[in-house]
């Protein structure tokens, strides 16, 4: 039975329709019915204190559910801060609905008190957007919002509302489904491409798969799992499809690209046939693009049509959803045994294995991500900041399924990782979340601590405090002559101008001091500068039933390899400083 409502009502009656669990954000002028509405409803709404960290707290608890995540802020400001977000999970096809406000349709283009062209400005980092001009459009329009950020291939999507609409009033009637004209995502490969794609699988003796996000979006990952098995195929995954395939399996390769191992990137550079599932061809994955994977013809199972040759030139494309094309491919798929290529990986492996200096008394990044892995059995939900850091993370946290591994890869969005972790916890109260931050990322959304702590969400930061903007630092030593411009921390005006060598013990006092820091919002705050005082404080942060933060000064110049330069081909990979 119909009923008549404002448009405001509306929105909420439409979210409770989704099963929409939480919404973050934050309320303004020209969002005030929305709120009103929201006030003594049944959703769950989080306050935070930023709309960037709204946004990144959608996806956080978007990536760890699979389920849309939404965020409500208002006009102008409100708006264009989350555009960041936006990005983000449109770069890593996150599925996520953002509400806006906006000014009166009656002033729209006045230049109206923070008004802004919110449809024009999010455009290029959305899926789709809607300007709702009518208020008997709205219930149709939230419904086709979440029905397009969720199929295909997944990504966000705006829905601007005037204040006029939200104040509006009709008939609420809820549509049963979404149809639109325009958008019919194929979920199903061409039959002819998938026994093409199986037949160059059978013939091949160096093939590899190579697997991104898009396996976990469609949870096709026993199928990978199946395939490789039967055919002996191994398996390298993107920054994101971490956790998509065992780890500690033999025909694990781990990531590939700028950070990935030696392994995989010598493997896929080998290889005879590439088959790409659910991953774009990213430039960090692929080095030098007319480099990448000479010897190799190429299979693309990918949901997004647009995504098929769009870097790499393919030789068998197949349309659809991953998990769908490749329950079709698995009985196609020949058991075989690939011994010899699987030894000559095995030798790679024994040649340049992940490692770094475990013999000092020096606390080596690594060796804290180690602890962390070992201490939750890598079945804590870890979300990373972007840096040195990310790379550390995906290359020595384990995580032992899909979905734990949470990172803004696309965009590389340096304040992802604390809100994004808040998501998550709020989405899975009783896995641990574990933040893994650099100082410098850190303290883009640290503030969002205040919602951790009054919403009693105990989610664990360690940060590795090197008291330098870490990635770039690393990039000035090996490229600029050690010429650390602008990247120290620590740095005050009464320090050398051209200062390259740091020292912690010469070095000006470290701000802020993230123990005092976190103490001054309720939280455990912890900090560590001896190694063997490491693995006591993970196990005191992990144990806490609050909200805690452990400082850990990590080496200031430890850099990240394996490394492949920017710009140069996967054959040119680095193990090591003088490479």
């Amino acid at each position: 039975m119909s009923r008549k409502m404002t448009g405001a009502q509306i929105l909420i009656e439409s979210l409770l329709k989704e099963n929409v669990e939480m919404v973050f954000g934050l309320p303004g002028g020209q969002a005030l019915p929305i709120f009103d509405a929201i006030h003594g409803s049944k959703l769950n709404f989080i306050l935070t204190r930023h709309e960037q960290a709204a946004s990144h707290m959608a996806d956080g608890y978007a990536r760890s559910t699979g389920k849309p995540g939404v965020c409500i802020v208002t006009s102008g400001p409100g708006a264009t801060n989350i555009v960041t977000g936006l990005a983000t999970a449109y770069m890593d096809s996150v599925p996520m609905v953002a509400f806006t406000g906006q000014v009166s349709t009656s002033v729209i283009g006045q230049d109206a008190f923070q008004e802004a062209d919110t449809t024009g400005i999010t455009r290029p980092v959305t899926k789709h957007n809607f300007l709702v001009k009518d208020v008997k459009d709205l219930a149709k329009t939230i419904k086709e919002a979440f029905y397009i950020a969720s199929t295909g291939r997944p990504g966000p999507v705006l829905v601007d509302i005037p204040v006029d609409v939200q104040r509006g009033v009709c008939e609420f009637v809820y549509p049963d489904k979404a149809e639109i004209r325009s958008y019919k995502p194929n979920y199903n490969g061409h039959p002819g491409q998938i026994k093409k794609a199986a037949e160059i699988i059978n013939k091949s003796e160096r093939p590899v798969l190579y697997i991104g996000m898009g396996v976990i979006v469609s949870a096709a990952c026993d199928e990978i799992l199946e395939i490789s098995k039967k055919a002996d195929i191994p398996v390298t995954n993107t920054l994101l499809a971490a956790g998509a395939y065992p780890y500690d399996s033999e025909l694990s390769l781990n990531m590939l690209g700028m950070h990935g191992t030696y392994y995989a990137n010598k493997a896929v550079q080998a290889a005879d046939v590439i088959i790409a599932v659910g991953a774009r061809f990213d430039d960090r994955c692929t080095g030098k693009v007319c480099d990448f994977a000479k010897k190799s013809k190429i299979i693309h199972i990918d949901i997004d049509p647009t995504a098929i040759s769009k870097v790499v030139d393919i030789d068998i494309p197949v349309v659809g959803d991953a998990k769908t094309v490749l329950k079709e491919m698995v009985s196609l798929i020949d058991k075989k045994e690939r011994k010899e290529w699987i030894e000559k990986i095995g030798v790679w492996k024994k040649e340049h294995p992940l490692s770094y200096e475990k013999n000092d008394d020096k606390i080596h990044p690594q060796y804290v991500i180690e602890k962390i892995s070992e201490l939750t059995k890598g079945e804590a939900i870890v979300t990373t900041e972007v840096g040195q850091h990310q790379m550390w993370a995906a290359q020595y946290y384990k995580p032992k399924a899909p979905r734990l591994f949470l990172s803004s890869g696309g965009l590389g969005t340096m304040g992802f990782g604390y809100p994004a972790g808040i998501g998550a916890k709020f989405a899975n109260p009783d896995k641990e979340v574990v933040v893994i931050a650099g100082d410098g990322s850190f303290q883009m959304n640290m503030q969002e601590m205040a919602i951790a702590v009054l919403n009693g969400v105990n989610v664990k930061t360690v940060i590795l405090n090197n008291q330098y903007l870490g990635n770039v630092r690393q990039w000035q030593e090996m490229f600029y002559g050690k010429r650390y411009s602008h990247t120290c921390l620590a740095k005050r005006k009464d320090c050398p101008p051209l200062c390259n060598t740091p020292d912690r013990d010469k070095c000006p006092v470290y701000v802020p001091d993230f123990v005092k820091w976190a103490e001054s919002y309720s939280a455990l705050g912890i900090r560590v500068t001896k190694k063997e005082d490491v693995e006591p404080a993970i196990k005191k942060i992990l144990e806490a039933d609050c909200p805690a933060v452990l400082d850990v000064w990590v080496e200031i110049e430890e850099n990240i390899f394996p490394m492949v330069p920017a710009g140069a081909s996967l054959d040119d990979i680095m193990v090591r400083m003088n490479g």
